[in-house]
């Protein structure tokens, strides 16, 4: 057999790379269509149609700045074990599968870049609680209550001072949340001279520091 020149061999890695990409994109519209599915069936009586969230009832999967700092690590964990003393459910019986599926099919609303691995590489939080917990309660708590326990305790928020959020969650993903919010959304920046408050780097440090010792 002769040798394949150049071009030849170029145009079987041309054929073969578009194959490849072809059938993972096939790959990836089934998954996005069976995470469809098994939304509708498990998680719209909450999270409403196309997950956009109701305001003090469930919150938006599909808001971009969620979706740009979410793992799906942060994602699937949340969903196959569901967050104690809420609203939310474990789905553990639909499976790794089942569960990446309805990941993927959230992601297919996605906007923004994904910074999710970086964000969760950020350095933890190096703050004063006490400090923090006067900033807790002077803005945080008029949404997410006292103790971090949202709805289920008359807030507007999730409950960010359950065990459910807070062992799950990044130091990094809490802090890009105050610092630029959620648009569209109640949750409103805390960073900058348009924001709601323009919280310094180590005062949003105090307010996580503190997070980390309720519940």
């Amino acid at each position: 057999m002769g040798r394949i020149r150049p071009l030849s061999r170029l145009l079987l890695t041309a054929a073969f790379s578009f194959s490849y990409s072809a059938a993972s994109n096939a790959a990836d519209d089934n998954l996005t269509s069976e995470g469809e599915t098994l939304y509708k069936q498990n998680c719209v009586f909450c999270h409403q149609p196309d997950a956009i969230g109701k305001a003090g009832f469930a919150p938006s999967l599909t808001n971009p700045e969620f979706l740009s700092i979410a793992s799906d690590k942060l994602l699937m964990s949340t969903i196959r074990d569901g967050r104690a003393g809420t609203a939310m459910a474990p789905y553990a019986h639909l499976g790794r599968n089942g569960i990446k599926s309805i990941v993927t099919y959230l992601r297919s609303h996605a906007t923004l870049p994904d910074r999710s691995a970086a964000v969760d590489m950020q350095r933890d939080a190096q703050g004063d609680p006490r400090k923090g917990e006067l900033w807790f309660n002077n803005i945080c708590a008029t949404c997410h209550g006292v103790k971090g326990d949202g709805y289920l305790a008359g807030g507007s928020g999730t409950a960010i001072g359950k065990q459910g959020f807070l062992s799950k969650a990044s130091d990094g993903f809490i802090r890009e949340t105050i610092k630029h919010g959620r648009s569209n959304t109640r949750m409103l920046p805390f960073q900058g001279p348009s924001a709601l408050a323009n919280l310094s780097e180590q005062e949003i440090n105090d307010i996580i520091s503190y997070m980390r010792t309720l519940n």
